[in-house]
């Protein structure tokens, strides 16, 4: 078994495919993380392949209690509101903090008991999964993520009637690619995308900072892509302070200083923090609109992040 097979990615469109050669799965807002397992160790990887077993220490006891000698899972650590919709901004306030409150939901496996099944078509690794899963309980925190065959339009329309953040649709006869490709499709019910943090302005109401700003990379530049104030707890702006402060810088890091006058008296730093940001549109001049604050993504690298368009 390799140590570690990079995660396939969803090309974003705006409508799902139609056809029954398509399944279609529900979208997470969690943390994507592969799942290795060998010999009754248990290891959470990132998509970069940083370990962070250490964070879930109760999910990695759980799937033990897979029955495989050896497994590469494929799937979404997320917390469940209220509502029973996955929250990225509960998942932020529990990590780190606590070991209770998150799930598994895995959707592919890319390996099991001597098996490389990435040449096989994604109906069978399915199959096969669902058989895994079938000898343990899910009612838990490790569950086997169910998808529908064809219906995506009404599938899609379902899932923002209920305030999900939308659905990935998957050629379900194409092997599993550790690449972004468009067997996997992903459509949005709102706009929600990672951006570089580049700094931030001043408060006159005495908080640690008003607003951050925001950029995305295009052609190796970071460009200016607007700011945002809201979606911050008090206890959340003093801790994002502190990490602000440890990378400040004196100059702007943007190609080309922005035209918003609010930034005449900014604080930069290096961009190196991903934000989470929900927003309602982007603007002519390549800014968000509305945008609130969903929480840091660990799992990204600042350098990877573009201006999200449907393909």
């Amino acid at each position: 078994m390799p140590d570690f097979i990079a995660p396939q990615l969803a090309t974003l469109v705006d409508e799902p495919p139609s056809g029954y050669n398509w399944f279609h799965e529900l979208k997470f807002d969690g943390y994507r993380l592969i799942c290795r397992i060998e010999r009754g160790k248990v290891t959470f990887l990132t998509r970069h392949q940083k370990d962070w077993t250490v964070k879930f220490p109760n999910l990695s006891r759980v799937v033990k209690s897979l029955p495989a000698a050896s497994a590469m899972l494929d799937g979404e650590v997320v917390v469940f509101d209220a509502k029973h919709l996955s929250s990225f901004q509960k998942l932020q306030q529990l990590i780190g903090k606590t070991d209770a409150g998150f799930v598994f939901e895995v959707f592919d496996l890319m390996y099991l008991n001597g098996f490389d099944l990435t040449e096989a078509s994604l109906k069978d690794r399915k199959e096969a999964l669902k058989e895994l899963f079938s000898l343990i309980d899910q009612r838990g925190s490790l569950r086997y993520s169910d998808h529908i065959e064809g219906n995506g339009e009404i599938f899609f329309k379902k899932a923002c009637e209920r305030g999900l953040e939308g659905i990935v649709s998957k050629l379900a006869s194409a092997p599993y690619k550790s690449a972004r490709t468009r067997n996997w499709l992903k459509v949005k019910c709102s706009k929600r995308q990672e951006f570089v943090i580049a700094g931030y302005t001043h408060s006159d109401k005495g908080l640690p900072f008003a607003s951050l700003i925001l950029g995305v990379y295009e052609k190796g530049e970071l460009k200016y892509a607007g700011r945002v104030g809201t979606g911050f707890s008090d206890k959340l702006r003093r801790e994002l302070k502190k990490k602000l402060d440890g990378i400040a810088r004196q100059s702007s890091p943007f190609a080309n200083m922005p035209k918003d006058p609010g930034l005449r008296e900014a604080e930069w730093v290096t961009p190196k923090l991903v934000a989470g940001v929900a927003f309602t549109e982007w603007t002519a001049d390549g800014s968000i609109r509305h945008p609130s604050f969903q929480g840091l993504r660990e799992d990204k690298k600042a350098e990877e992040v573009r201006r999200e368009l449907p393909g």
